[in-house]
């Protein structure tokens, strides 16, 4: 493995999201999904459609338990229920964003309207290699890139909706990383957040024992156990690190740590500001604790998501340079942009945020290191749990621990 790079959390800031004032939940109206996608979590089941009634009693649930800015709508593929458009409606009639967590087969230009009009705020699309997509079965991470432009340019012309892309990194497709970073430079203006989730799952190479109940199982009866010896254990940083070989200032600016390590990067933010193509620099760690903070203030919920029209106000975030050295060298370098050619004062000016999702961390003892003030908390019989894992209640009625392989 190449050498990862070097990031002090100190000089971060913790996101302060928590598990009751959390800027994100998880709704799963449905476990049913059109593609088989390697690293999924979750098991396909085809007649698994969540009655309206239910859905809402699970909106209302995460507006009792729950302070969230933001509902991701998610699944299995929440496009194949059939009353999508409504469970959308319920969650902008709560008050909170709806965004839906797609692959995007089923996404038409009509029902894209009709999300849109029930208070759909954005869309994030999962596209990678490993999906076994109809006409894109064999093509790279960044041939791939001229689907993500059709979705991007899709909602651009609807407008008024954030757009977000996510794909699964593995050991094989990390190569692509700087690729697809510069790919939405490229289109700044139109691709709001990209977000990059690390390969993980339950495999034999790992040193451990796995009870339920106090009973030894086989985690092959979970979707997200692995019969081959493959990388697991890919870090933040080993992302980073490959990112900067094509973006050597790509600095990150907030974190959210492990509950057994603080110093573990699970969710890392990187947010930047730029014009197409180009990037003028990194936000520092006061700008979004700034934007957190103020949101917070103002609305009473952390930020999740914006519209593409605040974050085309890149001009007006750059009056923060007094406060946040990473804005400062941002308009730095625009001003000095802007000497060598006067025309670039009036393109647009966008900020782009870039997380990197590091999931379950498996360590010695045996701890498995979940993300402390996890966003994509979702419901189980009414209860908080972890998105990633909820099959291990559906199949063991309770959480799985790990033990050392006594010698």
């Amino acid at each position: 493995m190449e050498q990862s790079a070097v990031i002090d959390h100190r000089d971060l800031y913790r996101l302060p999201w928590t598990l009751p004032d959390n800027a994100i939940s998880w709704l799963e109206p449905t476990s049913a999904c059109n593609l088989a996608c390697d690293g999924c979590y979750r098991e396909n089941v085809t007649n698994s459609h969540k009655p309206l009634d239910v859905v809402r009693k699970e909106v209302e649930a995460f507006k009792r338990l729950r302070n969230s800015d933001g509902i991701s709508i998610a699944g299995g593929d929440p496009l194949m229920h059939p009353d999508i458009v409504e469970i959308t409606r319920i969650v902008a009639e709560m008050g909170m964003k709806p965004i839906l967590n797609t692959n995007g087969q089923k996404l038409t230009k009509e029902l894209l309207r009709q999300l849109k009009d029930a208070g759909a705020y954005g869309f994030t699309f999962h596209i990678d290699s490993k999906q076994g997509r109809p006409r894109w079965k064999g093509n790279n991470e960044l041939e791939l890139n001229a689907l993500r432009l059709e979705y991007a340019e899709m909602l651009a012309e609807v407008g008024g909706l954030s757009c977000s892309f996510n794909s699964t990194v593995y050991e094989d497709t990390l190569q692509y990383l700087p690729g697809l970073v510069e790919w939405a430079e490229q289109h700044i203006d139109i691709v709001n957040v990209m977000v990059f989730i690390l390969y993980r799952a339950a495999a034999p190479q790992l040193p451990f024992d796995w009870f339920a109940g106090g009973k030894k199982i086989d985690m092959n009866a979970l979707v997200y156990s692995e019969t081959e010896e493959r990388k697991i254990d890919l870090k933040a940083q080993d992302a980073v690190a490959k990112i900067r070989e094509k973006f050597p200032d790509f600095t990150p600016c907030a974190y959210l740590n492990g509950t057994e390590k603080a110093d573990s990067f699970k969710w890392l933010l990187t947010g930047r500001l730029g014009s197409k193509g180009k990037t003028y620099g990194y936000v520092g760690a006061k700008f979004m604790e700034i934007m957190q903070t103020m949101h917070h203030l103002g609305t009473g919920k952390y930020l999740a998501y914006e519209e593409p029209k605040l974050t085309r106000m890149g001009r007006s975030m750059m009056l923060l340079s007094p406060l946040d050295k990473g804005v400062r060298k941002i308009t730095k370098n625009f001003l000095s942009s802007v000497l060598t050619n006067p025309g670039k004062l009036f393109s647009g000016l966008h900020y782009q945020s870039i997380m990197i999702i590091q999931p379950v961390d498996f360590l010695e003892n045996g701890a498995q290191n979940m993300c402390d003030g996890c966003p994509d908390m979702t419901l189980y019989n009414g209860e908080l749990v972890w998105s990633c894992r909820m099959e291990e209640l559906k199949q063991f009625g309770c959480w799985v621990r790990t033990y050392p392989k006594q010698c």
